[in-house]
């Protein structure tokens, strides 16, 4: 007599239906359970990140840019200023013609000499941490980098302010006689308009370096 078994195969219900086919478990990558992230190529890391050897190297070579670029212009505001105060402080004629009789003029005097030594002081600052890759002032980045911005923009406003305070009285002056007084205090408030815009400029990328260089 035959034996047959009530109980039901391993793939099938009690209806006769077919069972699913047990789902495939795939082991985890090396290190999951201790907090380490999957694997990444060297090209992906570098370009999600920005922190590769590539962006590093970009990174040095712009800021070596906007630091030579920072030495130019406040060169040339150290060059300008000097200039308009040598102009301004040699122009003695006797009588009316001379720059101490004039307020206007006498202001322009006092803020290129304070250009004059801001600039000059700041182009050698710049030269040396250059030539030594030390910081002269000891002060983190981002505070020397608010610093110069800030002080970049008080020179370049004092010049612009003596310039245009002087502008005035020079062109009244030449309406009724121009004469070598009114043309050396023309080319002075020329090269105080010059040292303006490097200082200026200057500003500019010290606002640069201090929103887009990183810090760390």
């Amino acid at each position: 007599m035959a034996n047959f078994d009530n109980t039901p195969p391993e793939n099938h219900h009690k209806d006769g239906e077919s069972l699913p086919p047990p789902p495939v478990v795939l082991p985890p990558p090396p290190g999951a359970g201790l907090g380490v992230p999957p694997p990444m190529g060297p090209a992906a890391g570098d370009m999600e990140s920005g922190f590769g050897v590539r962006g590093i190297l970009r990174r040095w070579r712009r800021e070596d840019r906007l630091n030579k670029a920072s030495v130019i212009c406040r060169g040339l505001g150290f060059v300008f200023s000097l200039l308009a105060f040598i102009i301004m402080a040699s122009n003695n004629h006797g009588d009316w013609m001379s720059f101490d009789k004039y307020e206007e003029y006498r202001y322009l005097v006092g803020i290129t000499v304070l250009s004059t030594l801001y600039a000059g002081a700041q182009a050698f600052r710049q030269v040396h941490e250059l030539h030594s890759g030390k910081y002269t002032i000891p002060l983190q980045r981002r505070t020397s980098a608010i610093v110069d911005f800030c002080s970049d923009q008080v020179a370049s406003y004092l010049l612009m302010s003596a310039a245009s305070s002087a502008v005035p009285l020079t062109n009244r002056m030449r309406e009724g006689a121009d004469n070598i007084f009114t043309d050396t205090s023309a080319a002075a408030i020329s090269m105080a308009l010059l040292a303006f815009i490097a200082l200026a400029l200057s500003s500019v990328v010290s606002a640069h370096k201090l929103f887009t260089q990183s810090y760390i």
